[in-house]
């Protein structure tokens, strides 16, 4: 489907009964890799998942613009379309800032909210210059291409943070995130390589301070639970407790034995989790 500012985004409908939710992946990551969540929350909700714009099938922004702006419109645009009333949301890093954001543009676009480690700075006003950072760096020097599909698996499973993913959510993100190499530019039917290519994930990060998002936060009108992993080294319960305090509903949780991928290194502890913050009802409360 295309958004406002005409991006197309690949969407996906995830089955299962009940309320709708819509899951957000992470950076770098794509809508695949929350296929096991999804799977052990099908009982009580329709889980949808889209891939942000320059993630997975979709394309990247057509005039070159990395503000995360964009993914609010990624998100705004499938709900849209969708024909969602209020879904709950499901947000991974970069997906819950885009959860967040959306729910700031439009107050009362979400039942409720939850929130795996945002990418949310508590900084008010953030900066107004586009600077470089390590992790912008560390994409640019990411292996972009392998031999084949279990090259790639190996090579993952071999170094953090993908060793730590559950094996399931480890083959679903080399057989959604990365695409066969064309021939046209030298593939052999059986290389492979990123959809999320290595620039756009640098711009990506070199754009996540600048959202202000954090600013926004009074905005939310709907309840929203952040959570964090205990192993943490990224937004941890001390981030998380600046956002709360700027949120009129917030809870905080912290997840026990996994860290910043948690969704994707325990897919059942976080499912439990969701379904704990999520009201047992089809109906979204007021």
């Amino acid at each position: 489907m295309l958004t406002h500012d005409g991006t197309r985004v690949a969407v996906y409908d995830f089955g299962g009964t009940g309320a709708d939710l819509l899951l957000l992946h992470a950076t770098g990551f794509c809508a695949g890799v929350l296929l096991p969540l999804a799977r052990h929350l099908g009982d009580r909700f329709r889980c949808w998942a889209v891939d942000l714009r320059s993630h997975g099938r979709s394309d990247p922004p057509p005039d070159g613009d990395f503000r995360w702006s964009g993914f609010a419109d990624d998100v705004g645009s499938t709900i849209a379309q969708l024909g969602l009333d209020r879904p709950f949301v499901f947000g991974h890093s970069c997906g819950g800032a885009a959860a967040v954001l959306a729910e700031e543009s439009e107050p009362g676009t979400f039942a409720r909210i939850y929130c795996f480690e945002p990418v949310v700075l508590p900084a008010e006003p953030p900066p107004v210059e586009v600077a470089d950072n390590p992790m912008s760096a560390r994409a640019r020097r990411r292996r972009d291409t392998f031999p084949s599909a279990a090259d790639a698996v190996a090579n993952f499973a071999a170094k953090p943070p993908f060793r730590e993913l559950d094996p399931e959510v480890l083959r679903l993100y080399v057989d959604e995130g990365l695409t066969p190499v064309p021939a046209d530019e030298g593939g052999d039917g059986k290389a492979v390589r990123l959809r999320c290519r290595r620039d756009h994930e640098a711009a990506i990060y070199a754009h996540a301070a600048l959202h202000g998002a954090y600013a926004g936060l009074p905005a939310v009108a709907c309840p929203v639970t952040l959570a964090c992993g205990s192993r943490t080294d990224s937004f941890g319960p001390e981030v998380l407790g600046l956002l709360a305090a700027r949120l009129d509903r917030a809870r905080i949780e912290v997840l026990p034995g996994i860290g910043h991928f948690g969704p994707l290194e325990d897919p059942v502890l976080v499912a439990t989790s969701v379904r704990g913050a999520f009201p047992e009802t089809d109906t979204p409360e007021p």
